[in-house]
């Protein structure tokens, strides 16, 4: 178990660990898919767009709105319809929409009493700041995708989070939902890692890529977290 009283900084994924992302993908997809009658199952359904979101991720940087819509295009072209201009904007216009996992928030204020809260997400600025006053505490440090020109696991994003998060190693920890973007690029930094292991229509993935490691510490939420940290 860990020494939590070691850290003075928690950096945390924003979308599948703060914010419910997984109905939110599902809030704009499913629409779409139902106006070109075509059935798949949410666990697929997770499994493409964590494909088509990956596959964009690795060509030359583009902003998140411009990722969310090339996967929309991509679903199409999968599944076997053209999506209008509308429904290709529909999936970054919904993240306005996207609401917290019912735990996030007082988990936040309390773990705010003891630590600097940093964000570190495959995001663009503007649309995080359309969540941002949801999350109902202030962030130390945001650090986006948009703002290094890299997405998570790269390592430019962490590298920039180093930089203006600017303490030890040693006394930050890192939380995410995805072992793959978020706990093996922390732990290559050396960083203590806890993977906030969500429940899924797919277990242990969600829409990320599927990866394996192992974190220092795994939880079901944020308020489990924050109960073991011995928050009250």
């Amino acid at each position: 178990m860990l020494d939590f009283s070691q850290f003075s900084v928690l950096s945390f994924d924003c979308y599948g660990t703060m914010i419910d992302w997984e109905s939110g993908i599902f809030s704009a997809l499913r629409p779409v898919l139902k106006t070109h009658k075509k059935e798949i199952s949410d666990a697929a359904l997770l499994e493409l767009y964590a494909e088509l979101e990956f596959r964009e991720e690795q060509e030359k940087f583009q902003n998140y709105r411009d990722v969310l819509q090339a996967v929309m295009r991509g679903l199409g072209g999968r599944l076997g319809f053209k999506p209008t201009d509308a429904e290709v904007r529909s999936l970054p216009d919904s993240i306005a929409n996207w609401r917290p996992f019912p735990d996030t928030v007082e988990a936040l204020q309390r773990l705010k009493t003891r630590y600097r809260l940093a964000v570190i997400s495959n995001i663009d600025d503007d649309l995080f700041a359309l969540s941002a006053p949801k999350l109902r505490v202030k962030f130390d440090e945001v650090i986006t995708a948009q703002q290094a020109r890299c997405y998570k696991p790269g390592e430019r994003i962490f590298r920039v989070a180093r930089e203006r998060i600017g303490v030890d190693p040693a006394k930050w920890l890192h939380v995410g939902q995805s072992v793959y973007h978020d706990v093996i690029p922390a732990k290559s930094l050396g960083l203590a890692t806890v993977w906030v292991n969500r429940p899924s229509p797919r277990a242990g993935a969600g829409a990320s890529k599927a990866a394996t490691a192992k974190p220092d510490v795994e939880a079901p939420s944020l308020a489990a977290l924050a109960d073991l940290i011995g928050m009250t």
